[in-house]
C-alpha cells in the first residue's frame, strides 16, 4: 500500500535510568506498526469471523438441495462475506491484484472486476490450492468494455481478459493478507487457510457480486 515514510533521528543518553527508555521504546514500535496499517483498517489477522457451531450448522454443496449461499467482496473494505437464507454467515479478509481498486478495465491491468458473477468452477491450483472460477465477462462486462474502446478510453487493440477466481495465497504467503498486499492477476485472494474452508462449502452455482 502507498505510504508515506517517516525518519527519526535521535540520540540518548545511556545513563538514563531504565524506566525512561522503556516508554520511548513502546512509542516507536506502535508508530512503527501503525506506519504500515492502512488508514481506517485493522489487522486482517483479527478479523477473519464465522457464525460458531451452536448457533449455524455449515451446509455442505449438494446438488439435490437448493444452494442457500451468496458472496458479496467488499473491495473498500478487503473482505468476503458469505450469507445463507438467515443473513450473514462469515467474513474472510482478502487482497486482490491491483492497490487500484477501481473497475477492470482491459486484460492485464491487475484490476478486479466490478459485477455480478458466479461460480462456475471448482478446482486446485498447483501452485495456490482451492480456486472457485467466475464466469468473467459476462454481457455486462462485454457491454461496458466495448464502450470505453467507442469512447477512446481503452485502446481499441485492448483484450477484456478471462480467468478471475476467487482464490487461495500460498501456504507460506497467508502474510499478503495481513498486509494488504494486492498480488493477483486480478483475482480476489483468501488465505490458504481459509480458502480451505470456504471451498469445502461453498458449491457451484454460488452467486457472487464484486462491489466497489
Amino acid at each position: 500500500m502507498a505510504g508515506t515514510t517517516f525518519v527519526f533521528s535521535c540520540s540518548i543518553n545511556l545513563n538514563m535510568k531504565k524506566t525512561v527508555l522503556y516508554p520511548a521504546t513502546l512509542f516507536f514500535s506502535l508508530f512503527t506498526v501503525m506506519a504500515f496499517t492502512p488508514p481506517g483498517k485493522i489487522n486482517h489477522a483479527k478479523r477473519t469471523a464465522k457464525k460458531s457451531a451452536a448457533t449455524k450448522t455449515k451446509k455442505t454443496a449438494d446438488a439435490a438441495e437448493e444452494n442457500p449461499y451468496y458472496i458479496i467482496v467488499d473491495k473498500s473494505d478487503y473482505e468476503l462475506k458469505v450469507y445463507d437464507e438467515e443473513g450473514w454467515y462469515a467474513t474472510y479478509p482478502i487482497v486482490f491484484g491491483s492497490k487500484d481498486l477501481g473497475d477492470k478495465m482491459k486484460e492485464g491491468d491487475k484490476k478486479t472486476p466490478n459485477g455480478k458473477f458466479k461460480i462456475i468452477l471448482k478446482k486446485i491450483h498447483d501452485k495456490w490450492g482451492p480456486e472457485l472460477l467466475l464466469d468473467y465477462p459476462t454481457p455486462e462486462n462485454v457491454q461496458k468494455f466495448n464502450e470505453r474502446k467507442q469512447k477512446g478510453i481503452i485502446p481499441k487493440t485492448a483484450r477484456i481478459g478471462n480467468g478471475i477466481a476467487i482464490h487461495a495465497t500460498r501456504p507460506e504467503e497467508e502474510w499478503t493478507i495481513d498486509n494488504f498486499y494486492n498480488w493477483t492477476d486480478g483475482c480476489v485472494s483468501v488465505k490458504y487457510t481459509e480458502m480451505k474452508d470456504l471451498y469445502s462449502y461453498i458449491p457451484v452455482g454460488t452467486p457472487v457480486t464484486i462491489q466497489p
